[in-house]
């Protein structure tokens, strides 16, 4: 990780080295924690953040679902972001906002720890890497399943619901893959480890909908609202595992993987991803012209 200079934490900037926490803080023994992950792109009109709004609003509404009232408005979390790029001095980089439960009380029930709210920005290339981007990426079907419905709020993008992709990343990587693709419970492709998933056949596109467990991502609102702009039929359907092996291609959306294409799966080679590129394609150039719609100036 590429140090930056400054993290906001609770209202100020401290040095990044400085930005510590108590080893008995709640967030550490029980998972306590909501985050964001946001880019800052550097675009034709300068540096400007991509879907700030939507990430905000997530950003509170899963701190709602776990009862971490901010003493902050949504307005002033998004200048904070703002202010930590400028502070930083970076034209581009990714945004990690984070609210957890810190040091006061221990034990399951956790409303009377402190709540407390950091923004840290780093220079982060791409998350798979550059040339997944341009050729694509090798994926397996995990043997772990995404969260039952009302067993862990699926909607909220909490630290402890990432304890399942970990498990479902590391089986991948150990076994010489790029990137895991997740079933629920009843075998239905839900997402990747830290990624939406959408699937193309007959110039249709697939993708789970938010009943399949999967984080209801902002990448994956943006590919179906530009895909239907495009002329492409989109259809949120539970999709069978064999389907993954008919398709003509299939792609990643999020933010840290971008639109990442998946070239292999469970060793079934996928096609060219030519509808695939035209996607990357339009969410680059809407990113680069600085599309006011979708892009917040810094």
């Amino acid at each position: 990780m590429k140090k930056s200079e400054k993290i906001w934490m609770d209202g100020k900037f401290v040095k990044w080295g400085d930005a510590k926490v108590h080893v008995m803080t709640y967030a550490l023994h029980y998972g306590a924690s909501i985050f964001e992950g946001i880019r800052c792109y550097n675009t034709k009109k300068g540096s400007a953040v991509f879907r700030l709004e939507e990430h905000v609003k997530r950003f509170f509404e899963s701190s709602k679902i776990y009862r971490m009232e901010l003493n902050y408005t949504k307005k002033e979390i998004k200048e904070a972001i703002l202010d930590t790029v400028r502070k930083n001095g970076l034209k581009s980089c990714y945004i990690r906002p984070l609210v957890f439960r810190g040091y006061g009380e221990m034990g399951v029930n956790p409303l009377n720890t402190p709540v407390h709210v950091m923004i840290a920005v780093w220079e982060w290339e791409s998350y798979l890497g550059d040339e997944a981007l341009e050729k694509g990426i090798k994926v397996k079907t995990s043997s772990w399943n995404r969260m039952a419905p009302n067993t862990f709020p699926f909607l909220a993008k909490a630290g402890g619901n990432y304890l399942n992709s970990q498990l479902a990343k590391m089986e991948a990587v150990l076994d010489g893959y790029d990137e895991a693709v997740m079933l629920d419970i009843d075998g239905y492709v839900a997402e990747g480890s830290g990624e939406n998933i959408f699937l193309v056949k007959d110039g249709v596109f697939y993708t789970p909908p938010v009943y399949n467990t999967i984080l209801q991502g902002i990448t994956r609102d943006f590919v179906i609202k530009i895909a239907k702009e495009m002329g492409y039929p989109v259809k949120e359907e539970r999709i069978p595992r064999e389907m993954l092996y008919i398709s003509d291609e299939i792609f990643f959306a999020g933010t840290a993987a971008e639109i990442t294409p998946i070239r292999e799966i469970d060793h079934y080679e996928l096609g060219e991803h030519k509808i695939t590129k035209e996607i990357q394609n339009k969410f680059f150039e809407t990113i680069d012209k600085c599309d006011p719609k979708y892009m917040t100036i810094v």
